[in-house]
C-alpha cells in the first residue's frame, strides 16, 4: 500500500521534467494519474513508463494558457478517475524563462500571456479543483514556484514576478480552502536538470561544475528531488503543513552572496578554461 493510494491526481505539464517525474512518483505511491500537457508523444510514453511500473495513469492534450482546456481536463479526472484528491500546477512554457530584456523590449500581450500561464492557470486549475475536493473530504494543491520567487534575476520580469505570484497565490488558497480540508503549498526548487536541460549541459560539461559549485551540496537539482518534495506535500504525513512554500535547492538561497560572489571568483581563477552558462 502506497501513501497516496485511492487517491486522484492532476498533474500539469506531466510529460517530462519536474512533472514527468512527479507523476511517476504519485503513480508508484498508488495514486491514478491524469498527465496534462501539450506534448502528447511525450506524455504518452511517461504514461507508458508508469504502467510498466505497475501503476495507473492516462494522458490528455490541454493547454493551461485556455481557460477552456483546465475546464476540461478537471472534468475528465473527475469523470476517469471518479474523484479528484490532487492537483500538482506544474506546467510552465520555456518561453517565459531566460533572454535580457529590458522592461521597455516587453510588450504588454507578452506580459498578459506569461500571467496567463504562470498565475491564472493555477487560479482556473483550482477553482475548477476545489469543489470536487470538498466532495472527497479534502485535498491537495501543490504549486511549482521556484527561487525565483523568491529573489529577482535580471533581464526576466515575466518569469519573475509570476513565480513570485505563485508563492501569494498559494497563501491565499490556503486560507481560502482550509476550512475544506483542503491543503495548498508550493514548492520552490534549484536548478534543476531535466532531458532538455540535459541536452544543453552535455555541450557545455565546464559551465554545469561552475554551476554546481554554487550549491552548499555541490549538485544541482534533479527532477526526483522535486518529485519527492510533492509526494510528500501530498501525504497525510503533511497534515498540518499549509501555505508553506517549501524551498527544495540545495542550499542554494541559504548562502550569504558576497560569500559565494567570492568563491565562484577563484573557481574561475583555478579554472580560467570554464565556459559560463550565461
Amino acid at each position: 500500500m502506497g501513501r497516496l493510494t485511492g487517491r486522484a491526481a492532476v498533474v500539469t505539464g506531466g510529460a517530462l521534467g519536474i512533472g514527468g517525474a512527479t507523476a511517476r512518483r504519485l503513480a508508484e505511491e498508488g495514486a491514478r494519474v491524469l498527465i496534462a500537457d501539450v506534448e502528447m508523444d511525450a506524455a504518452s510514453a511517461n504514461v507508458d513508463a508508469i504502467a510498466q511500473a505497475g501503476g495507473s495513469a492516462t494522458a490528455m492534450r490541454a493547454d493551461v494558457s485556455r481557460a477552456s482546456d483546465i475546464e476540461a481536463m478537471i472534468g475528465r479526472a473527475v469523470r476517469e478517475l471518479g474523484r479528484l484528491d490532487i492537483l500538482v500546477n506544474n506546467a510552465v512554457s520555456s518561453a517565459l524563462w531566460g533572454g535580457d530584456n529590458e522592461i521597455e523590449d516587453i510588450s504588454e500581450s507578452d506580459f498578459d500571456a506569461g500571467m496567463g500561464i504562470l498565475v491564472k492557470a493555477h487560479f482556473l486549475a483550482a477553482k475548477g479543483a476545489a469543489a470536487h475536493m470538498r466532495a472527497a473530504g479534502g485535498g491537495s494543491i501543490v504549486n511549482i514556484s521556484s527561487v525565483h520567487g523568491m529573489f529577482g534575476a535580471p533581464g526576466a520580469l515575466i518569469y519573475e514576478t509570476g513565480k513570485h505570484a505563485v508563492i501569494g497565490i498559494t497563501r491565499q488558497l490556503c486560507t481560502e480552502l482550509g476550512p475544506s480540508g483542503i491543503r495548498v503549498n508550493a514548492i520552490c526548487p534549484g536548478h534543476i536538470v531535466t532531458e532538455r536541460g540535459r541536452e544543453t549541459w552535455d555541450g557545455n560539461p565546464s559551465g554545469l561544475k561552475f554551476f554546481e559549485d554554487q550549491y552548499p551540496i555541490r549538485r544541482v537539482g534533479r527532477p526526483l528531488d522535486i518529485a519527492n518534495a510533492v509526494v510528500f506535500l501530498c501525504s497525510d504525513e503533511a497534515s498540518f503543513i499549509t501555505g508553506h512554500a517549501l524551498v527544495v535547492d540545495g542550499g542554494l538561497t541559504a548562502q550569504l552572496q558576497e560569500n559565494l560572489a567570492v568563491r565562484q571568483a577563484r573557481y574561475i581563477q583555478r579554472n580560467p578554461n570554464t565556459r559560463l552558462p550565461y
